[in-house]
């Protein structure tokens, strides 16, 4: 999973990244509004932490120009400001969320991580594919109940196939979620590391459709 940190202070910015690298995101940081519009328009994220006191142009703006571009991805704003007016302000704007500062990063993690679920069309925090399941909250994955040992990027690749299981994912697709921006994208990675998730899952699971990717898919039984 991807997701855009966009804060201008430069301490909350960095925690905020620290806190959701280790929960398993590939993170991005914009530290003004024209720097996250156009990262929102142009990049692919699964969820954006969004500020609304930013320089250059407002978080309200900011999410106003990504929803009237037709950017779906699911927003948290943050906000010092503790007025009702403000948090109505951000909902009509097409926010999904929102934690006034100051504020746990637990929480926000936790927001993000249900945000993600959610878009993705999960109302269970517990995600199955036939033997396959992931605890979305506590970020553990299980084969036939027995917890399985990942690597951070296996970790990341199983869990946005989690997500979008019983549909082929793309390699395209799956890269643009996975990496952080301006690191090189391999292919061949991504390949190896589909080998080795096969190894530790079963080859059944992870089908390669021919001409489209991916598909995780719990078969004839799901």
């Amino acid at each position: 999973m991807r997701a855009l940190v966009v804060e201008d202070e430069a301490r909350i910015a960095g925690d905020l990244a620290a806190a959701l690298r280790e929960a398993g995101f590939a993170v991005d940081i914009a530290v003004d509004g024209r720097e996250a519009e156009y990262l929102g328009a142009t990049e692919s994220y699964d969820a954006v932490v969004l500020d609304l006191g930013l320089p250059g142009l407002d978080g309200i703006a900011v999410l106003e120009a990504w929803r009237g571009a037709g950017r779906t991805m699911p927003v948290l704003i943050l906000t010092a400001r503790d007025a009702w007016s403000e948090k109505v302000r951000g909902f009509r704007a097409g926010a999904d969320d929102y934690v006034i500062k100051p504020f746990r990063l637990e929480e926000v993690v936790i927001r993000m991580k249900s945000l993600v679920r959610r878009a993705a069309g999960h109302a269970s925090t517990i995600i199955s594919c036939g033997p396959l399941s992931l605890d979305t909250q506590l970020g553990v994955f299980t084969l036939d109940g027995v917890a399985l040992k990942l690597t951070a990027f296996e970790w990341r690749v199983l869990s946005y196939l989690v997500h979008h299981a019983e549909r082929p994912v793309t390699r395209t697709e799956l890269s643009e979620h996975l990496y952080e921006r301006d690191t090189d994208r391999d292919f061949n990675s991504l390949e190896v590391i589909i080998g080795r998730l096969r190894r530790k899952i079963g080859r059944g699971l992870i089908e390669t459709v021919r001409g489209q990717g991916y598909r995780l898919s719990a078969g004839d039984g799901a």
